[in-house]
């Protein structure tokens, strides 16, 4: 048991490329999320139960790093993902088709859901600057880039609340989340990541094409 939870840690190393230390942690976890991304932006079904292995790998990861924000953005995207999972196959089950429809929201929706992030980040901000001195047992070393990774992590709620419920602005949300993650994991020195966050804005680009495209055909 103890040999299988070291593979857990961050500092067990699965192998070395161009000097930077791999972990098994950040490697599978990659590979898990790479898949679910490419499956939500097929519309496959099969992205919620992979993306569920891949938060939880992740939150492993986030929290050896001291990005607390993404740790707990880690807990909800679990939630999320079993929301998304039973509202993509309750749908499904109801329209008795196998392909999953994709919508837009109105530009007033669109607005608040842009407020209500902008001022969830700021709270978050705030918190995180100071959770190292409120909880320190479960955060001792203060955070990283704060407001930075608040931003990302209360833009990705939003986008992960808007994907389940399959609402096309969800991508534009996943592509500012990723350019900004290119640059944050990178100077974390997690740059495995980072490079997972080009390919993710990639996928993100297509998926984003892809959905579109899928609600121009039924209108």
């Amino acid at each position: 048991m103890e040999i299988i939870l070291s593979y857990f840690s961050v500092n067990r190393i699965f192998f070395t490329v161009l000097d930077y230390p791999m972990s098994y942690l950040e490697f599978v976890g990659t590979l898990f999320y790479l898949w679910s991304v490419w499956l939500i932006a097929q519309k496959k079904m099969l992205t919620w139960p992979i993306g569920i292995i891949a938060v939880i790998l992740f939150g492993i990861l986030f929290y050896q790093i001291q990005l607390y924000s993404d740790t707990i953005e880690q807990f909800y995207y679990l939630g999320a993902s079993i929301y998304g999972w039973h509202f993509w196959k309750k749908e499904q089950e109801l329209t008795e088709s196998a392909e999953i429809n994709v919508r837009v929201s109105s530009a007033r929706v669109i607005v608040i859901w842009a407020v209500i992030t902008i001022a969830a980040t700021v709270i978050v901000t705030m918190v995180m600057k100071n959770i190292h001195q409120m909880l320190p047992v479960l955060f001792p070393v203060p955070a990283s880039y704060p407001f930075w990774d608040a931003l990302t992590t209360m833009m990705s709620f939003t986008a992960m609340f808007l994907m389940a419920q399959k609402r096309i602005e969800s991508w534009i949300y996943w592509i500012i989340v990723d350019i900004i993650g290119i640059m944050l994991y990178f100077v974390k020195n997690v740059k495995f990541i980072s490079l997972l966050y080009i390919v993710l804005l990639i996928l993100a680009i297509k998926g984003f094409w892809v959905w579109l495209n899928s609600l121009k055909e039924k209108s």
